[in-house]
């Protein structure tokens, strides 16, 4: 579905820019706000991170990972 909205000059060249850096369209940036708009607004943001990382293999065990990060032994 498409549809109008008005958007300050500003705002829309900071969409551009960003979409330039991101290597994806305006429209592509929107519907991405929107989609972490709805995530957060109906308290889905929690359940919607979980597992982010889990293929980062950089990382390995959460635990030794959040120690080595604040300096401490295991």
């Amino acid at each position: 579905m498409r549809f109008l909205a008005d958007i300050p000059d500003t705002d829309v060249e900071w969409l551009d820019a960003l979409a330039s850096d991101q290597g994806v369209s305006r429209a592509e940036l929107v519907r991405r706000a929107v989609t972490a708009y709805r995530a957060d607004a109906s308290g889905d943001a929690i359940d919607n991170a979980f597992g982010i990382w889990s293929a980062r293999d950089d990382i390995g065990d959460g635990l030794k990972y959040q120690r080595r990060l604040r300096g401490k032994r295991e």
